[in-house]
């Protein structure tokens, strides 16, 4: 730490961590200091002896230390501190102090141990003492396979046991006794044993008695997991736990299941009794509810017995009872039996109240007590059954008499129906049974002993299960209940719902007596209003189980509903009784702090419980009995206190709260305990001024010393106890001033400096201090101070009046259904800044109390999150205060605490009685903010003790500057407010309603005239109100608003006008407003920017105006392009939707989404207030289930461009459109495969028809037309194949074939002529067989079906030549010629290119055009990446770069540009390849399927070339420098060396140079043509292929040197020998598929290519493989002449066994290039069309 110090180390020693000792309380002792050279950082004390940590991790001992005496010479007593040097090496973290023993724990997590050891508490065996610090191993044996070292944070230390707390937060205990919460088989133990009852819990601090144990842990978390279904037999026995007896006029619920086999076993373990696991009868939940019997005149008695026969009585530590003491001994009880003993027989110290028989306390008994027993019970004390109490005659409660009447009553009630019914089940008066029902689960309330209260409402096993019980058997006692209620008193009934926060309980006058809140009990004392009602709960605590650790906690969140217990019963309820009663309480702000904001590991925790094992003879343990407990088990009542501390005496225990009060409990002997209250076996308060918060104790043999804070922020010390006098031999002082009875403050406290902490062991205490360097240590302790003031302040404002403000009645009637929804945000913010505080309080307590350091302090490590918490709350503050809450929670405030309301005016601390209440309630919930201003001065104060340069001054100083601008932040919304709700006092009533709301608040408005509307009328009124959310333009009883968002103001010009002016703009209207002066211009036009500028910056969120508030530049306009939300209003196309999107200045301008009343949703890109760019649009249709939804392009507000349309119908179209009408060339599939009628439409579209054109595929008629449309009809010509094979093409109009005509069927018969209908013949015509006959004439009919003919037929000469003979019409000259196909689809191309006709434009325009496609394609798809692969993102990469060239196309432009195309064509983003992508599937759609007809095929390669001469049009358009079509590129010098070295290489590579569209693009489109194109070759080729196919497979039989020699291949060119796996083998006569092998696996590669280039670059490597072959034969150069070649060649193609050779052989025909035909390619294409003419007449040779 940096602070100004400028000491030395030796004077800083002693400024710091100075230890003070005394004894005893009297005005004359005087603390003596512990000198030590370093500063004490922590001090234990046991019985005789104490041992100090100081800093540097040194361990000093002090005191009687009779350990160490068996070393030389070692004194007895010591008063000198002494360092152990057994520890020296090790750096100790902390210490403890027991008995006679102590501990401490070094950094790494080891345990040392010395001291006395005769009950083995060092933890090690065979010694009875350790005279120095020696290792204990604290080993974990759970895993059998690997132990592991357990590493420890802290020691606790008895007198015979000793507790670690691990760093996994789990107890290690060692030692002896019942204090171990060990099984009672391992006692003693000297090894450390891990205390599995507290396994699974967050234990947070260990403390130890004498010979009892306390644990601090964290409360768990709420579970998510649902519930199990508890059980509803007995596990044992099978026998229901629950029955239900259904009376004349009540039912019976009884859950007094007893099992004759045994004890059942609680449901969740041993955690829930406070014994050893051996046997409890009472043990568990199942049904044997623990019942705690009265033990103090304030405490609820249950009145529930049970008739079981009586067991023997044991007070072994096996079996003894965890009850609580009885009244009284039954009369068949031994009455010197029963008085008090602990587990271990020692007798108690004190008289203590006789405990009852084991019957009495482990069998809860029935409903009907024994009048006998409990009369004698009472008779037989002598104050009447008051225990130890002072019961004043003016309590409300029934005096014994009354009793005594009541239990005979019930008494003689129960008798009579007791002989017919089954002892085992219980009997109850009508009264109970309906206590039953109605009886709360609050603790305020009764105790008694109905099912409900029994484990709370569904809070555990018990209730679930009673839950489905009742609920299955409502129906059947429903109408009993109901009129049972109807005749008790309404308010009766529901006072056990809502007891009344005014009174100290339920008094007996108003409700029966069986039912009353005290349970059948005697005369309380009197309890002293609200704090009596607060003890009841405490003590009622008690009596609940220690299963269900949350229901107390969750209690008061969870409302009506929760109370309700029985729900299948009080369905049967009269409504008008649960109307009136069941009014809608606050939910939403549960007052006890939830767990959930707790979960905050970075937080310290409020939410804990105290556990506590031992002896408690002396009532130590605080469950409200003397009895020992053999196992941890909670105290219910702190579980709500929010403990941060325990502390442990002798016999007494104290536990300190968040709210700095002490509770105690135990032996009382002295006083220790600070207060006189009894009995003291249940946690008290502490008896201490007001306004005296305790912050650290510390708990010695028979005295308490309490550190607190008192009028100044320097701490005070008290004690309560023992006074103890030097003179009188360590005896306490007899007679008066002996002990305290009450804590007293120690005057000589103010004298020692600021006290950090405090500690107490034997009779001594001890007390750290620091001297106030530099004001850092007055700094800490004031702001610590504070944070405790503040977190008090805070819950007694929430216990003392928002508490008793959601109980009342007119609540919800008084604020309304708004108000109250912001009362429960505000209380619910409330509470989450409350439990802040209060953590932030915890945390600052411990720091001052270990750290002295602002290292870890919160304020400075989670600085946002307390102002994130403090502008919530104000925001929820300012928005109740707006909404005018505060005036009407007046009315609801007077009826809870009077019409002076002294609770929330004592809280104000305001002596001014004047101040309205509505004002007094806002200054109690604007306390936490004032707190606010605390942080900032005390942070301030703090950094001034650091050097200005050091690290902590900056940390410092950065947290004060934040906590200032939050300061001046709230108090700028604060007046906003305020100035608001005056606005809305002032304000027509009407408007009010419809315009205020909770999160407006005023910026300013026009009622001075300050602002008018220009060209307004001359009587009009025109009032503006600017609001942080909306512009109000009112005018006399209209109004219309302007919200911000989308709001934009310019200043009009002054010089060209003359106007000081603001020119407004909203989505739909356009206005001027006129000021008065440029000053107003001004101010308005700053207030309107600033006001946009914030409602768009978070939409009124306080962070973001705090964020943007805390700079001090001036604030940039708001900007013109944003997003925002708006409905619109107007008459028009967007009347009534709501858009939300970007705006720019007024009009939806970027992405968006429109939403119409009628279901219509737009999502997409806008342009000036009008779709423009993608987008999708969703129209609902009259079917409701389906809509039309269309995606795709728009432009200005219509469809426009490339989309898909999905009508509600089933039709798809994908295509172009124009004015929302399909246009262009597009394609619509009318339903599916297996609807009605599956059609599909491919072509061009004119205003929503089809027109020009298109094909047409009927899949029902199996039907296919491509031809001309117009209209949606077939018009023109076309083409029409059927799946039977027919064929037609010829004049189609009004969709019919009508005119001339050609038609063919699949078996070559022919006719050519007119047509009048579809396949119908009508008019001259020629009919022509397929054997050349034909018949010329007049024909009428369907073809198919009967024709009628006039006409002649004619027989072909017998001598004319086949060719003469074929009279098969030429096809394609009545179909639509090739390039009048597809012109749509390459007119979108030009028009994407920037063109507006084909062949126009400029080369420029249309790069640029490319550009922008790429990139807004890019765009589209950056949002789903994964729609495109990694090649086609690096494909998209590379087309950004154009291939530049400049002058003529070379050889190199020429490869760029061919690689440029390939790459263009194969992603879909570009035009080019979007164009092919719609070729490819025109094409398909043509031939494939139905289209598969070989009278197409001259069309279909028509249709490729044509293709590739339109598309290197576009090239030659792109690259204008590229020759024409069959034009030379000019060689570069290189390539004319290259060519003059080798020329028969440049031959080769001369047709390269010659500029072709095959060339150029067959590579790109024919692969993906290929397959439907092949089909068709095919086919039309089949019958030669068959012929072909059989002689290749008759000649393949033969072996290879017959084949050559049929084939008449010269003997040279057999090859002798051939190498087969790298071993040369002789060629024999019966050798087969071996001669020349490669050149025919090479030709086989002829099938797996595509282009014809690529075709006959396979013929040319077979040939060059067959020339190397030969070369290697013949070992010298030849020339091949033909007659050699051929019939060598011929050998290779039989053996290469091509299956489809004549469909490949024309496909290169048909598609070669034209350069290439002369050349040597075209020479062997020849000779393998001759091979392949060859084979088939080898058949006839």
């Amino acid at each position: 730490m940096e602070k100004q110090m400028s000491s030395g180390e030796e004077e800083s020693s002693v400024e710091r961590g100075l230890l003070h000792t005394w004894k005893g309380y009297s005005c004359s002792v005087t603390p003596e200091k512990v000198l030590l050279s370093r500063p004490v950082l922590q001090a234990a004390l046991g019985n005789r002896h104490g041992v100090l940590l100081v800093e540097g991790g040194q361990v000093y001992s002090f005191g009687e230390l009779s350990w160490k005496q068996t070393q030389m010479a070692f004194p007895a007593e010591t008063s000198e501190p002494v360092l152990e040097v057994g520890l020296s090496g090790q750096k100790v973290v902390s210490v403890a102090a027991g008995g006679f023993h102590s501990g401490a724990v070094t950094e790494d997590g080891g345990v040392h141990m010395w001291g006395d050891n005769a009950h083995g508490q060092c933890g090690l065996s065979g010694l009875t003492a350790v005279p120095n610090p020696t290792p204990v191993g604290v080993i974990d044996h759970s895993d059998p396979t690997a132990s592991q070292t357990v590493k420890v944070l802290e020691l606790a230390c008895g007198e015979q046991h000793t507790l670690a707390l691990s760093a996994r937060h789990q107890v290690w205990a060692w030692g002896s006794g019942p204090q171990l919460g060990l099984p009672v088989s391992t006692l003693p133990t000297w090894r450390p044993q891990r205390v599995e009852h507290l396994a699974g819990r967050h234990v947070l601090q260990v403390s130890c008695g004498a010979f009892h144990s306390l644990a601090l842990v964290r409360c768990p978390a709420p579970s998510q997991e649902p519930r199990r279904p508890p059980p509803d037999k007995c596990g044992q026995c099978n026998q229901l736990l629950y029955t239900m007896t259904d009376k004349e006029d009540h039912v019976i619920i009884s859950d007094n299941h007893h099992c004759p086999i045994g004890a059942q076993a609680g449901e969740h373990g041993g955690s829930d009794d406070r014994r050893g696991s051996e046997g409890s009868p009472g043990k568990g939940l199942s049904g044997q509810q623990q019942v705690k019997v009265k033990s103090s005149p304030s405490e609820p008695l249950l009145s529930t017995h049970r008739h079981s026969p009586p067991r023997p009585l044991s007070l072994s530590p096996h079996t003894t009872s965890r009850s609580s003491p009885a009244p009284a001994t039954s009369p068949t009880q031994d009455p010197v039996a029963s008085s008090g003993s602990d587990a271990t027989g020692t007798a108690p110290q004190e008289p203590q109240q006789p405990e009852a028989t084991e019957e009495s306390r482990a069998e809860p008994s029935s409903a009907e007590p024994n009048p006998s027993s409990l009369s004698q019970a009472y008779d037989s004390r002598p104050d009447g059954g008051a225990l130890q109490g002072t019961g004043a005659k003016s309590s409300p409660y029934p005096d014994e008499q009354a009793v005594k009447e009541y239990l005979k009553k019930l008494s003689d009630h129960s008798l009579s129906d007791q002989a017919a019914k089954s002892p085992q089940l219980a009997q109850r008066s009508q009264v109970d049974a309906i206590a039953d029902v109605f009886t709360p689960d609050e603790p305020p309330s009764s105790s008694s002993s109905s099912v409900v209260m029994a484990t709370g409402a569904g809070g555990g096993p018990v209730g679930a299960a009673l839950n489905s019980l009742v609920a299955s058997c409502a129906s059947v006692v429903g109408e009993r209940v109901a009129s049972t209620c109807e005749a008790l008193s309404l308010r009766k009934v529901m006072s056990y719902y809502y007891p009344s926060p005014t009174s100290s309980s339920c008094s007996s006058s108003s409700s029966p007596p069986g039912v009353s809140a005290q349970g059948v009990g005697g005369p309380a004392p009197d309890a002293g209003g609200a704090g009596g009602l607060a003890l009841l709960q405490e003590e009622s605590l008690q009596g609940k189980k220690s299963c269900s650790l949350g229901d107390v906690r969750q209690e008061e969140a969870e409302g009506l509903s929760r109370r309700l217990s029985l729900p299948g019963l009080l369905s049967q309820v009269s409504p008008r009784l649960l109307r009136r009663y069941s009014r809608s309480r606050v939910k939403a702000a549960p007052l006890s702090p939830t767990l959930v904001a707790d979960g905050d590991s970075l937080l310290p925790s409020l939410q804990t419980e105290v556990w506590s094992w031992g002896r408690g003879q002396e009532g130590q343990l605080g469950h409200g009995d003397l009895q020992c407990g053999l196992q941890p088990m909670c105290i219910k009542s702190l579980s709500s206190k929010q403990v941060l501390r325990i502390a442990a005496g002798a016999h007494h225990s104290l536990a300190l709260t968040a709210q700095s009060q002490m509770f105690s409990w135990g032996s009382n002997s002295s006083g220790q305990l600070g207060h006189m209250e009894t009995p003291s076996t249940i946690p008290r308060l502490a008896k201490l001024s007001e306004g005296i918060r305790v912050w650290d104790v510390g708990a010695g043999q028979q005295h308490t010393l309490l550190l607190a804070d008192g009028d100044c922020f320097q701490p005070i010390l008290y004690y309560s106890g023992q006074q103890v006098k030097e003179g009188l031999g360590q005896a306490p002082q007899e007679g008066s001033g002996g002990y305290t009875q009450q804590p007293v403050l120690l005057p000589f406290c103010m004298n020692i400096g600021y006290v950090s902490s405090v500690f107490a062991g034997g009779q001594l205490c001890g007390a750290l201090a620091d001297k106030n360097v530099m004001g850092f240590i007055a700094s800490l302790h004031e702001l610590a101070a504070a944070e405790r003031k503040c977190y008090c302040k805070l819950t007694s404002v929430k216990t003392e009046v928002l508490q008793p403000l959601l109980k009342a009645d007119n609540l919800t009637s008084s604020l309304g259904q708004t108000s109250t929804g912001l009362l429960q945000t505000l209380i619910g913010r409330f509470n989450g800044l409350c439990q802040l505080t209060g953590q932030n309080s915890a945390s600052l307590t411990a720091l001052v109390r270990r750290l002295r350091d602002i290292r870890g302090m919160l304020l400075l490590d989670h600085t946002e999150l307390f102002m994130d918490t403090y502008t919530e709350y104000s925001s929820a503050l300012g928005n109740f205060l707006v909404m005018g809450g505060f005036q009407a929670l007046a009315k609801p405030c007077q009826d809870v605490f009077g019409k002076g309301c002294e609770v929330v005016q004592r809280l104000v601390e305001s002596a001014d009685d004047s101040v309205p209440l509505p004002d007094l309630l806002l200054s109690v919930l604007h306390l936490p903010i004032k707190h606010l201003q605390e942080y900032t001065r005390l942070l301030l104060k703090l950094a001034t003790c650091y050097e200005v340069d050091s690290a902590d001054y900056r940390t410092l100083q950065d947290g004060c500057s934040k906590f200032e601008s939050l300061v001046l932040h709230l108090k700028r919304k604060r007046k906003e407010a305020d100035y608001t709700l005056h606005f809305w006092k002032s304000f027509p009533g009407k408007m009010t309603d419809s315009l205020r709301k909770p999160s407006r608040r005023l910026v300013c408005e026009s009622s001075n005239k300050a602002l008018t509307l220009q060209n307004a009328g001359r009587f009009s009124v025109n009032w503006f109100i600017l609001f942080n959310d909306a512009l109000v333009h009112a005018q006399f009883s209209t109004h219309h608003v302007f919200p911000l968002t989308s709001l934009w103001v310019d200043p009009i010009s002054e010089e060209t006008t003359g106007l000081n002016g603001l020119k407004v703009i909203t989505p739909e209207e356009c206005f001027t407003l006129l000021t008065s002066s440029p000053m107003e211009k001004a101010k308005w036009l700053r207030s309107i920017n600033q006001a946009v500028e914030q409602a768009l910056s978070g939409v009124g969120s306080d962070t973001a105006s705090l964020a943007s508030g805390s700079g001090s530049g001036p604030r940039p306009d708001p900007p013109i392009s944003r997003t925002a939300s708006y409905t619109f209003y107007k008459e028009g196309r967007l009347k009534e939707a709501t858009y939300e999107g970007r705006w720019l200045a007024g009009k939806p301008h970027g992405r968006g989404v429109v939403k119409w009343p009628d279901g219509r949703v737009y999502t997409g890109t806008f342009k000036n207030g009008l779709e423009d760019g993608f987008g999708e649009y969703i129209l609902p249709s009259k079917n409701a289930n389906k809509s039309d939804h269309y995606q795709g392009n728009w432009k200005e507000g219509k469809m426009h461009g490339f989309g898909t349309y999905r009508y509600a119908t089933g039709e798809v179209y994908e295509g172009c459109f124009q004015d929302n009408m399909r246009h262009g060339h597009g394609m619509l599939r009318s339903g599916k495969l297996n609807s009605s009628s599956p059609s599909v439409f491919i072509g061009q579209w004119q205003s929503d028809r089809k027109c020009g054109y298109g094909v047409f595929d009927d899949i029902t008629r199996g039907e296919k037309y491509m031809g001309t449309w117009q209209d949606d009809q077939r018009q023109g010509n076309g083409v029409i194949v059927t799946q039977f094979g027919l064929y037609y093409e010829g004049a189609f109009s009004s969709n019919k074939m009508m005119g001339t005509g050609v038609l063919l069927s699949e078996d070559d018969t022919s006719f050519e002529g007119e047509f009048s209908e579809d396949w119908t013949l009508c008019g001259k015509g020629t009919l022509s067989m397929p054997n050349g006959d034909y018949i010329e004439g007049s024909f009428s009919g369907v073809w198919g079906s009967g024709l009628k003919i006039s006409g002649s037929y004619y027989k072909p000469n017998l001598f004319d030549s086949d060719k003469d003979k074929s009279r098969t019409p030429k096809l394609g000259r009545l179909a639509v010629r090739a390039e009048d196909k597809w012109l749509a689809v390459f007119e979108e191309c030009w028009k994407r290119l920037g063109s507006d006709a084909v062949g126009q434009g400029e080369t420029s325009i249309a790069w640029d055009n490319i550009a922008v496609a790429l990139t807004a394609n890019r765009q589209i798809h950056r949002g789903s990446p994964e729609l495109l692969t990694r090649s086609q993102h690096k494909a998209l990469e590379s087309l950004e770069i154009i291939p530049q060239h400049v002058g003529p196309v070379t050889m190199e432009t020429y490869d760029s540009i061919r690689l440029y195309l390939i790459k263009a064509c194969d992603t879909a983003l570009h035009p080019l390849g979007r164009l092919l992508e719609s070729l490819v599937a025109v094409y398909r759609m043509t031939y494939v399927g139905v289209g598969a007809n070989r009278r197409l095929l001259p069309q279909a390669v028509n249709e490729i070339k044509s293709y590739l001469k339109r598309i290197f049009h576009i090239v030659r358009f792109l690259f204008p420098d590229l020759p024409e079509e069959g034009g030379l590129i000019p060689e570069t010098a290189d390539i004319q060396q290259e060519r003059s070295s080798s020329s028969s290489e440049a031959q080769l590579e001369a047709p390269r140079r010659v500029v072709s569209s095959s060339a150029l693009l067959l590579p790109v489109l024919l692969p993906r043509l290929y397959p439907p194109l092949f089909t068709l070759y095919a086919l039309d080729k089949e019958k030669e292929e068959d012929v072909y196919w059989d002689c290749v497979s008759r000649l393949n039989k033969q072996p290879d040197l017959a084949l050559l020699a049929f084939l008449g291949v010269h003997q040279k060119f057999w090859p002798v020998s051939i190498t087969v796996h790298g071993e040369t083998q002789q060629v024999v006569s019966s050798t087969k598929d071996a001669c020349f092998a490669s050149a025919v696996e090479t030709l086989q590669q002829i099938s797996t290519t595509f282009t014809p280039s690529d075709k006959l670059q396979v013929i040319q490597l077979t040939f060059e493989e067959i020339t190397q072959e030969v070369l290697t034969l013949l070992k010298e150069d030849f020339l091949w002449s033909m007659d050699d070649l051929f019939p060598v060649f011929l050998y290779v193609v039989l053996r290469a066994r091509i299956r489809n050779l004549g469909s490949e052989v024309s496909l290169i025909e048909d598609l070669m290039d034209p350069c290439v035909q002369h050349g040597e390619h075209g020479i062997m294409f020849t000779t393998l069309k001759a091979c392949y003419y060859q084979i088939q007449q080898e058949r006839i040779t």
